[in-house]
């Protein structure tokens, strides 16, 4: 399958080439091909299991590939000479699991990284903090600790934590998952926002309206390789293969499209 291209205009800033891992001998991504134009967001579906958080695990570097290559920008960042650390220091990931530390504030929790590892003045990562903060609609949240907030609050906290690094791309794993209903379309709203502002984002989801109205481009996974792929339009209006074709006729009949 040929890669999705960005604009020959705009130099993809994460790029995956042949991409493949395994656990124990079985195989979860296979021959991936993938490219982000800056400014874009990409949304991987499919089923549960088809490969899209490995893949966004292996393009943050939490995991190892098998074979293939990864490049943010220009730098082939899966090169073994590659320092891990400063790769993913360019990177943002949220989670599912809000993985907010229980002892900390929210505020303390969105400046650890800034301040520990970026070496930002704390005056300077607190200011950035607040402004992201009052940004999302948390303002008055910053001194409280994150058992004090509602599910959603979480999930935009965490989502501030990985925007007070500044990345270059900001990968979203099915941050919804763990919400209440209620508390979705809240989390949602945010990456609307994001991609407002021009964030580079590469989404897995099972939120099939959102990514038919938010994505520029959208990915199909099925056992580890990218079956289709295509802008929303192409994908939800006209998809091509029949896997992709079952698989959004299954949630339309589910009342989720």
């Amino acid at each position: 399958m040929s890669d999705i291209r960005p604009g020959a205009d705009a130099a993809p800033v994460l790029r995956m080439e042949s991409v493949r891992k395994t656990f124990g001998g079985t195989v979860v991504l296979r021959d991936v091909n993938l490219a982000v134009a800056p400014h874009t967001v990409t949304a991987l579906i499919g089923a549960s299991g088809s490969g899209k958080s490995t893949l966004l695990r292996c393009a943050n570097l939490l995991e190892e590939i098998d074979d293939g290559a990864i490049w943010l920008d220009e730098q082939e960042i899966t090169d073994p000479r590659v320092d891990q650390d400063a790769v993913r220091r360019r990177i943002g990931v949220v989670f599912q699991a809000y993985n907010l530390f229980p002892h900390m504030s929210v505020l303390d929790n969105i400046t650890l990284a800034p301040r520990r590892v970026h070496k930002v003045g704390r005056s300077e990562a607190e200011e950035h903090a607040r402004e992201l903060l009052d940004r999302l609609g948390l303002g008055a949240k910053a001194v409280e600790f994150p058992d004090r907030l509602s599910g959603g609050q979480q999930q935009r906290a965490a989502i501030v934590r990985a925007l007070a690094v500044r990345p270059r791309v900001l990968l979203l794993d099915e941050i919804t998952a763990a919400l209440d209903p209620e508390l979705v379309g809240e989390v949602l709203s945010v990456v609307r926002d994001l991609k407002d502002d021009g964030m580079t984002m590469v989404l897995a989801t099972h939120e099939m309206s959102f990514a038919r109205d938010v994505a520029d481009q959208v990915c199909f996974l099925k056992d580890g390789v990218i079956l289709e792929h295509g802008t929303a339009q192409e994908l939800f209006g006209a998809p091509q293969q029949e896997h992709t074709q079952r698989f959004l006729r299954r949630i339309v009949e589910a009342g989720r499209l």
